[in-house]
């Protein structure tokens, strides 16, 4: 998958890595979906996966504009994305301003939002590599919007508690896997092999927008209509989302039956594949232990910013729409600075400048009076180099693993980045309720300085390039 020169995708990245960087960076506004990245990189990999994967779907040529079952699905994804952004801005406020939830429970309603990563997330790429992914899309769409209604109208009955936020939080998480997971690899059945970069940068450069306005708009809707009234957007996004994907027609073909082997022997051969690889260990390590620090960082971040600092919820929206442009950009000179340094290198520089910057927040508490410009900056700052850092090794390990195992791979790697969330999100619960938010977001700030030295301690300073490994491996093979 290599980026698209079209001026609508974002220059010189491959927008499959590209989601996937944005569904596992650190910051707040950048859980969403998806992966790809390096123009050469993706070259390469375009050219092996032509050479060994079957051809695509028949589909108009010249531009996908002009291919209505692509704009079907993108349309649907775009508004999405859109309602997403506004849910992850508003779920927060609904809880602190609306419910005046304490540190514990905002730590249990942030760890309900990502304990599926923990619960379900091996299996789960297991059971999608033998399913139809648009069917998966679709049912988890249906769940989402039936589960996340159901807080504006428990609100309208003046019963909502928290616990009824933590059960959707709960419902959403595990739909969510299963949708972001499919949705990674829904693209080659949709279009032909030469048109998968185009139709990633498109997508991709759609939840860039999202990002951008999302935020902004989601604290304008909680300022002006309330919490509960811009989930209620969220849900019609979601609605949309599976209207789309119903028109859409998919050219999948399932795996044979006689290929599926035993659902622990697909996830063993899943895990061995990631941890079989000595660089992709020291990735998982310094991304799964910034993402717990991290973790706790963000999940007092509502009560940081909302309670000590006194931001209004449309001051916090801007705040990550302005972080989204420091993703953005951070996309955009992602290639340049690999040109310039070497992949393998940009990987430990950009560790340590995400891993310094999480200091900046609680020292913001010292500057009260500077809160909103200094965390402006942090998060601009922090969604720079975490896109940096995530495109340069997603595309690493997009490019090395066989396509039968992406599917495992990403669900191996996201349980365990992903799945040291909930845990993170407790402890920062805890911890908040015991010593107080800001020491919590000192400690923090220091776990996420030691989570770079995976990376930084290595072999990646001798090289220029990460190994490129393309052809297939068999069953249970390590690299």
């Amino acid at each position: 998958m290599s980026q698209s020169e079209e001026p609508t995708d974002v220059a010189g990245v491959d927008t499959g890595v590209l989601a996937e960087a944005r569904a596992e960076a650190m910051t707040p506004v950048s859980r969403a979906s998806a992966e790809d990245a390096v123009e050469a990189d993706q070259d390469a990999a375009a050219t092996a996966g032509a050479a060994s994967e079957p051809a695509g779907p028949a589909a108009p040529k010249g531009s996908l504009w002009r291919d209505r079952n692509f704009l079907t699905m993108w349309s649907g994804q775009a508004l999405s994305q859109f309602g997403a952004q506004i849910t992850e801005l508003a779920l927060p406020v609904l809880a602190v301003l609306t419910l005046q939830a304490t540190e514990w429970e905002v730590g249990l309603l942030g760890a309900a939002q990502v304990a599926a990563f923990l619960i379900v997330g091996l299996p789960a790429g297991a059971w999608i590599d033998r399913m139809r992914k648009r069917h998966v899309m679709i049912w988890a769409d249906v769940i989402r919007a039936v589960a996340l209604a159901l807080l504006p109208l428990l609100a309208v009955l003046g019963v909502l508690e928290i616990w009824h936020m933590i059960a959707v939080a709960l419902v959403m998480g595990i739909a969510t896997v299963f949708f972001d997971v499919s949705n990674q690899s829904i693209i080659p059945s949709l279009v032909r092999t030469d048109q998968i970069a185009e139709a990633n940068g498109k997508l991709q450069s759609t939840e860039q927008l999202a990002g951008l306005a999302g935020p902004a708009a989601g604290g304008w809707l909680v300022g002006v209509l309330a919490a509960p009234i811009a989930i209620l957007i969220s849900v019609a996004t979601y609605i949309a989302s599976f209207i789309a994907l119903l028109f859409t027609k998919d050219h999948e073909v399932r795996r044979a039956p006689e290929d599926h082997q035993p659902l622990h022997k697909e996830i063993g051969e899943g895990l061995s594949w990631v941890f079989g690889n000595p660089l992709l260990r020291r990735i998982v390590g310094t991304t799964g232990m910034a993402n717990f620090f991290g973790t706790i960082a963000t999940t007092l971040l509502p009560i940081f910013v909302l309670r000590e600092l006194g931001l209004t919820p449309a001051m916090l929206g801007i705040v990550f729409s302005l972080s989204a442009v420091g993703g953005l950009l951070g996309a955009i000179a992602t290639p340049r600075i690999v040109a310039r340094i070497g992949e393998a290198r940009a990987i430990p520089l950009s560790a340590i400048a995400f891993c310094l910057v999480p200091f900046f927040l609680p020292a913001i508490s010292l500057v009260p009076a500077l809160a909103f410009p200094l965390l402006v900056a942090q998060f601009f700052v922090m969604s720079f180099t975490v896109l940096l850092y995530n495109i340069t090794q997603v595309t690493f390990r997009q490019r090395i693993t066989p396509r039968r195992l992406l599917g495992r791979m990403n669900a191996s790697i996201r349980f365990v980045v992903w799945g040291v969330m909930p845990i993170g999100a407790l402890i920062a619960g805890a911890l908040g309720t015991w010593i107080g938010t800001v020491p919590t977001l000192w400690i923090a700030a220091t776990g996420e300085l030691l989570a770079c030295l995976f990376v930084v301690i290595g072999p990646f300073w001798g090289m220029r390039d990460l190994p490129d490994v393309t052809e297939e491996a068999p069953s249970g093979a390590t690299t």
